[in-house]
């Protein structure tokens, strides 16, 4: 049996000097007593993969609609594999895994339905309202929209996973919030650098994979690509044609980032000299980043998603679809908040009127948009 002085004692050998100990966490907004066999952090993952936000991001777009398709990805799913490459690397540079983890499994949770065009519009909607930013509406929901405890609002998660889900989304100084926020450094620490990278590892692995499938890349327009190039060197065998040399490709893909990752990321930090996490967090610059070599040929893998995936005709049909709903929802909310439940006003109480709407279209599923816009505009549909 473990115990949780004992766990933490092993992160005192086990951890190298950047990784951050959860017997140093900077504590909680409100004070809880401690776990006899869970740290810290580990809690704090337990609680995100019981929040109500975490369950319904299985039904909110990554790229491709969940109607699209039963195999495409979900940010549901993507947050799930982010883990899992954001584990073994922080396995790897000596970080804390299960801060790495709650980091990851958290950083989405503030996403709107839609994807990316879904946080486009509430960001244009919230213009005047302090404006809308998906780390920001994170942190807002594991500090304020979820309910464990009568005693207070949100999960109430360490300083240091508050944090690292925040990042450096503290631009938007109107953006209300009703805890103070964590205090950022020059840099995040090395555990949310390490969720970072991994979430652009796993899209653009998986964004290949879901193109292809959905028959909007084609397989041989990939061989632009120099990192495409060199991962089918290591499969020769992978000739698209089916999904077994999609998913070789894929892991192949996610190997290579990854491997270069660690291997350049633990040089960096080697030559560095940092003592512990508080230095890193005051380094002017990033620590945890692929070799200028790799990310050169990572950055041409955006660039080739954004033409010919992100910016395809049919992609792009469905977010101005996504787009006319949520801003449709948003006006008439927005219009007369009395619609709203009162649940969904007195959450943004002392604020603006639209923080709640956009706290409320935020919290959506792609298919509870579109339900709740045929409930608002068709006349034949029950409220």
């Amino acid at each position: 049996m473990r115990l949780r002085e004992q766990i933490e004692k092993h992160e005192q050998g086990w951890l190298a000097p950047w990784g951050q100990r959860s017997s140093e966490s900077r504590g909680r907004v409100h004070p809880d007593s401690s776990h006899p066999h869970r740290t810290e952090f580990q809690r704090d993952r337990d609680r995100i993969t019981h929040a109500r936000a975490f369950r319904r991001l299985q039904f909110k777009t990554q790229v491709l609609p969940y109607h699209e398709g039963d195999h495409f990805r979900n940010r549901l799913t993507h947050t799930l594999e982010v883990a899992q490459i954001a584990r073994t690397a922080a396995r790897a540079l000596g970080a804390n895994e299960d801060l790495t983890e709650a980091i990851v499994l958290a950083h989405d949770l503030g996403h709107p339905p839609f994807g990316h065009a879904g946080e486009k519009v509430l960001h244009a909607l919230m213009a005047e309202h302090g404006g809308f930013e998906h780390n920001r509406q994170s942190l807002r929901t594991v500090d304020h929209i979820e309910r464990r405890c009568e005693r207070y609002r949100g999960l109430n998660l360490t300083w240091e996973t508050r944090a690292g889900i925040l990042k450096h989304g503290a631009e938007y100084p109107l953006y209300g919030h009703p805890v103070p926020l964590p205090e950022l450094g020059a840099s995040p620490g090395v555990e949310a650098q390490i969720a970072d990278q991994c979430d652009a590892i796993a899209y653009h692995a998986h964004d290949i994979d879901d193109g292809v499938r959905a028959g909007l890349l084609d397989w041989e327009d990939l061989d632009e690509l120099e990192l495409w190039r060199r991962a089918r060197a290591r499969v020769p065998e992978a000739s698209g044609r089916d999904r077994v040399a999609r998913q070789r490709m894929t892991a192949t893909l996610i190997d290579l980032l990854t491997t270069d990752l660690i291997e350049a990321s633990g040089a960096r930090l080697e030559r560095s000299g940092v003592a512990g996490p508080d230095d890193v967090r005051a380094h002017a610059a990033p620590l945890v980043a692929l070799s200028d070599e790799t990310e050169r040929l990572r950055a041409a893998v955006g660039t080739f998603l954004l033409e010919r995936f992100y910016r395809h005709h049919l992609v792009q049909r469905m977010a101005a679809k996504a787009e006319r709903v949520l801003r449709d929802i948003w006006h008439a909310y927005a219009r007369d908040p009395g619609q709203l439940h009162p649940r969904s006003r007195e959450g943004a109480r002392g604020e603006p009127p639209e923080r709640a709407v956009a706290d409320y279209v935020a919290g959506m599923t792609d298919r509870f948009a579109m339900d709740e816009h045929d409930r608002l505009f068709d006349p034949h549909t029950h409220v």
